[in-house]
């Protein structure tokens, strides 16, 4: 209540000073305005009217001291009290408009929601409103707010400075934390819009009424660097508070804080955990930008002084009435001119047009007075101490000030003019670190690649699959016609081993990226990569497939025919047609690209400010998963059908006839190996080396295990005899079996305390010895129907040899013999040669060798029965392609 009567009273000495006229000879005419503004203050912001008073009276002093017309001209003001409630502004307006003397301008307005009502009505009044202390952007709506001037710059005026700032720095995103007040949120809302229009991101727009952590929290959480805050003082000490307890201060950070240096608010921590020093040192390097409150240049303004004197001259009058001071005080300075240099222009035209008008009576209506205190306004042009005061469609285009908060103290370090758009620093910035902050974790990316030593040991380990392969091919191409190899399907076996060249191959293209080759050339391995795959993986397991279908075919349907292999490899090039069509729908519909798989962000190993980007290039399409789930459901189908053939033809062995054993041990490691390498390369996809290492040994292991063991039994029936082989593989379980069998029967002298798996596997036996005689008996039918050929062949040759024609029989004889010849050409020449190599006795011998080594070579003994071929004189150990007799083992 005192307070207010102090206030009272030095307004009451203002109106005194006011209206005592000056030592002027002449009499001053009353200019009537009035002046709006909260009479009452606020703990801690002080009571903006008692401390802008000073320079009011200044001015209106200085005024005093001018010559004509502003020396004609006295300012009479009308103190009104809004106290920034709506409803009691507008009452005192309208009691003084209709009760005191009408005014022809308004002065003040602090409150933007007071300011705003009544500037809103002020055209239909013919008013025109001038003010010192509202800097609410919304106010510069000249559509809703025609008649409104200020001579303070307004937020937007400083949020323009603020998006100039940014761009020098380079900085591109940034963040806002707003307290929850109308003049705070919309200083917000106008900072957005400029940051929208200079194309600055705003990663995040906090805002919080009276607990700013959590608010801060997330600014945090988004890693904003750069943060705008727009506070009030009393709400100042929590929320560094919070900053200091969060870390969101030092080298990472930059904050822009409001202009916050009216008082030291720091030292009321209040309720907070944080002491002063705390608060500083969140605060430290912080910067702050507002509008110039007095000039820095040294210019004598319209009064004839330099801001500088005046500002001291304003602080010797409020310093003798105890008073603080106003940062609006040079803008209220600048308006008591601004007024009176408006007021005294339309009074001199007023009196010019009363004076020579062709009118004895001329008046001037209120719209008339309205409109050209407008005009008046628009043409306000001077140097005050606040700067240039000139208006731009009502608002004051002004300098802003930037200062940095160093050691404590608010340091001034630049200034942007408005009017140039020009950024000029005084004095450098004080970052936290050694360069300006990043206004973001810059994010740094880096390529996953396949390590070149793995690289190199996998294209080694490849191209020895790749040399083994091409030796085997060879050996089945050299030994076509040997028993072991034409048994089997040699045509057939090549298929495998050139499906595990392709499949080989393979892996030189998966360990490829853009680090070594082209986009082009790594988008057209990706094609190269899928076509070598999937057609490789038809030929192994397809033949696979294939063999172990005819198996399965014979022993497990009691077929009395073996499937031809011309069946077999149509089958085989089924499979491959439908791998083509797949491949060809895929290479034109979708083909593979190069993408960019990018994987979490990792934060840098050594703690440094900025992150990793891990990213790798890969093969992909539009509707990769459906092509992937088609091929592997179909290659899935092909592998499962032919483990299950395998499995179920388990029991059979025979060596002789065919490769089973080698294929179902190639399959059950396979299969696993596949399956589990599938599985495991998918959960790797974010480590290209793993992914890779796995990838290529389960390529490696598949193919090498299938050539192992479809072959290498082969080569040791070859070069060791079929002879070692059954010994090695085959005798040993029959000779397990007899030596059970015997045991067994020493102990119990029964045959019924045999377990039921013995009988089983007994039987088992039994069935594939069965089926081993059905295909002897077969094969021995068609070698009886070969001699009976040969037969009728010998039959008529003896009855060309008996024409009376000698060349012809000359001609038959070389050329029927030809093999025979050959064959004989290393046997001594008494047994073998003859003198008449075209007589009857010589073909009669010759045939009579050949019979015997064709029953020989197909006729194995059977339960112990040796069908050995006719003793001959041309018949050598060296020449023989099969022993005399060998036997067939079943496990």
């Amino acid at each position: 209540m005192m307070e207010y009567w102090w206030n009272l009273l030095n307004v009451l000495t203002f109106f005194k000073l006011a209206q005592v006229p000056s030592c002027h000879c002449h009499v001053r005419h009353q200019l009537p305005v009035l002046w709006i503004m909260p009479l009452n203050g606020e703990p801690r912001k002080g009571n903006i009217t008692a401390e802008v008073l000073p320079a009011v009276q200044l001015a209106l002093h200085h005024l005093s001291e001018q010559p004509p017309p502003l020396g004609n001209y006295e300012l009479q003001f009308h103190l009104t009290d809004s106290e920034c409630d709506r409803a009691k502004a507008l009452k005192s307006f309208f009691d003084a408009t209709f009760y005191g003397p009408k005014p022809l301008m308004i002065f003040g307005g602090v409150c933007s929601s007071v300011t705003s009502f009544i500037a809103q009505s002020l055209e239909g009044w013919n008013l025109v409103q001038l003010s010192f202390a509202v800097t609410a952007p919304s106010l510069a709506n000249k559509r809703r707010f025609s008649n409104f001037f200020r001579t303070v710059p307004s937020d937007s005026a400083v949020n323009l400075a603020l998006v100039r700032f940014l761009r020098h720095y380079g900085w591109s995103r940034v963040g806002t934390l707003t307290q929850h007040e109308q003049r705070f949120t919309e200083v917000q809302s106008d900072l957005s819009r400029h940051l929208e229009v200079a194309n600055i991101q705003l990663a995040e727009a906090e805002s919080f009424s009276d607990a700013p952590c959590a608010s801060v929290k997330k600014l945090k959480d988004n890693d904003v660097r750069i943060v705008f805050a727009h506070f009030d003082e009393s709400l100042a000490a929590e929320v560094l508070c919070c900053v200091y307890n969060l870390s969101m201060y030092g080298t990472k950070y930059q904050w822009i804080l409001p202009d916050l240096s009216q008082s030291s608010w720091w030292t009321y921590t209040g309720s907070t955990n944080c002491t002063a020093n705390n608060i500083l040192t969140a605060m430290e390097g912080s910067i702050n930008a507002d509008f110039e409150t007095i000039s820095s240049r040294h210019i004598r303004g319209i009064s004839g002084r330099t801001p500088q004197e005046y500002e001291r001259e304003y602080d010797e009058r409020r310093q003798i009435k105890h008073l603080g001071a106003s940062k609006f005080h040079g803008f209220a300075y600048d308006g008591t001119w601004a007024i009176a240099k408006a007021l005294a222009r339309v009074m001199e035209t007023v009196r010019y047009r009363q004076r020579y008008s062709i009118y004895r009576n001329y008046t001037v209506t209120d719209q008339e007075l309205g409109e050209m205190i407008l005009q008046a306004m628009d043409k306000i042009n001077f140097f005050g101490v606040t700067g240039h005061v000139m208006f731009y469609q009502g608002e004051r285009v002004a300098n802003v000030e930037f200062a940095q908060y160093q050691d404590g103290k608010a340091v001034k370090i630049g200034k942007y003019s408005a009017s140039t758009d020009e950024l000029e620093f005084i004095s450098p910035i004080k970052f936290q670190g050694n360069e300006p902050t990043n206004d973001r974790t810059h994010v740094y990316p880096q390529k996953k690649r396949v390590s070149i030593l793995l690289y190199g040991i996998m294209a080694f380990l490849t191209l020895l699959g790749i040399l083994t392969a091409c030796f085997l091919l060879v050996f089945n191409v050299k030994n076509y016609n040997h028993w072991a190899i034409s048994m089997s399907s040699p045509f057939l076996n090549s298929l495998i081993i050139l499906g595990a060249v392709l499949s080989y191959s393979c892996i030189f293209f998966l360990g490829l990226d853009g680090s070594y080759i082209s986009n082009g050339v790594f988008e057209a391995s990706c094609s190269v990569q899928i076509w070598l795959l999937c057609i490789g993986y038809t030929a192994v397991f397809g033949t696979m497939f294939v063999k172990t279908w005819k198996m399965y075919d014979v022993f497990k349907n009691d077929k009395k025919t073996i499937t031809k292999e011309y069946r077999l490899i149509l089958v085989v090039m089924f499979l491959l047609l439908i791998d083509l069509s797949l491949l060809i729908c895929l290479q034109i519909l979708d083909p593979l690209r190069r993408t960019l798989q990018e994987y979490r962000i990792e934060a840098d190993h050594h703690g440094r400010d900025f992150s990793i980007q891990p990213f790798s290039e890969r093969c992909a399409n539009t509707y990769m998963g459906y092509w992937m789930a088609a091929f592997c459901i179909y290659k899935g189908i092909l592998l499962l059908i032919t483990c299950f053939l395998a499995w179920t033809t388990r029991n059979v062995n025979i060596p002789a006839v065919n490769d089973s054993r080698g294929i179902r041990f190639s399959l059950f490691v396979s299969c696993p190996v596949i399956l589990m390498g599938t599985y495991a390369s998918i959960l790797t996809q974010d480590q290209p080396n793993v992914q890779f290492s796995i990838v290529g040994l389960v390529i490696i292991t598949s193919c090498s295990s299938t050539l192992c063991m479809v072959f290498v039994p082969k080569i040791i029936i070859i070069r060791m005899g079929p002879a070692s082989l059954s010994r090695r593989f085959h005798l040993t379980q029959w000779h397990e079996i007899e030596k059970e069998s015997e045991r067994e029967s020493e102990e119990n002298n029964t045959v019924e305390q045999k377990d039921s798996g013995a009988y089983d596997y007994e039987a088992d036996i039994m069935e594939n010895i069965s089926s081993i005689h059905v295909i002897l008996r077969l094969d021995n039918q068609h070698f009886k129907l070969r001699i009976t050929e040969l037969d009728s062949e010998l039959e008529a040759l003896t009855r060309q040899l008996n024409e009376p024609n000698p060349m012809e029989n000359i001609f038959v004889g070389s050329s029927v013999h030809k093999g025979g010849k050959k064959k004989c050409l290393t046997l001594p020449a008494a047994e073998c040669l003859p003198e008449d190599i075209n007589s009857p006795e010589h073909i009669q011998r010759r045939l009579s060798l050949q019979l015997p080594i064709l029953h020989h070579a197909y006729l194995p003994s059977i339960g112990g029965v040796d069908s050995s071929p006719l003793n001959s004189p041309c018949e050598s150990p060296q020449h023989r392609q099969m022993p005399k007799s060998y036997d067939i083992m079943v496990s």
